[in-house]
């Protein structure tokens, strides 16, 4: 069956896409009549369903393969690589730097503790403070741990040029607008649970 998104036609005037492609030669189309418009709609609904689906699961498989190898969430992960990535963490640092909130870092420090994965001390220059350093299991779990999804998808992402980035970006905040779920307040995530769940679903 013919793929229109393997062929960027979205972004295509029908007559372009036609002239382009060989409709006519092909029999899905004569000259002035457009018979594939009536099915390609709903064909490339299919389509975008299916690829939202294999997103969806990709992020399931990731978090199930992370918590079987290391017991931790995606979420406790990348603060606990945040903290080993530093000579002298503090909490604040590392919600800024994972765009979480305050309070989610809290609770995700404290089962990083309660694992024994990471020490919390108050800090000698500012006793208000505290620093995070990862504990021998901590670092152990962070080199046991498979590539993490959003990690992976950062560092492609990041090689892209900006114009794809840009278009990336308009298309899924468009989609996220179609399901209604452009209010939701979500951290730069890939995972479906709760972020600050204490324990992998």
């Amino acid at each position: 069956m013919f793929n229109p998104l393997a062929h960027d036609v979205v972004l295509w005037p029908m007559k372009e896409f036609i002239n382009c492609f060989g409709l006519q030669r092909m029999g899905l189309a004569r000259k002035g009549h457009f018979p594939y418009v009536s099915i390609m709609s709903s064909e490339v609904a299919v389509l975008t369903l299916r690829a939202l689906r294999r997103v969806l699961r990709a992020t399931e498989i990731g978090s199930r393969r992370l918590a079987a190898t290391t017991g931790l969430t995606p979420s406790q992960w990348l603060v606990l690589r945040e903290i080993g990535s530093r000579d002298s963490a503090t909490p604040s640092a590392i919600a800024t730097a994972l765009k979480f909130s305050q309070a989610t870092i809290t609770a995700i420090v404290d089962r990083l503790q309660q694992l024994g994965f990471v020490q919390r001390q108050r800090s000698e220059k500012d006793k208000r403070q505290f620093i995070l350093r990862p504990l021998p299991p901590g670092v152990e779990a962070l080199a046991e741990a498979p590539d993490l999804l959003q990690t992976t998808f950062t560092e492609r992402f990041a090689k892209l040029p900006q114009w794809e980035q840009a278009m990336i970006l308009a298309a899924v905040e468009r989609l996220a607008m179609l399901m209604d779920a452009q209010n939701i307040d979500a951290a730069p995530l890939l995972d479906s649970g709760l972020i600050d769940r204490s324990e992998p679903s």
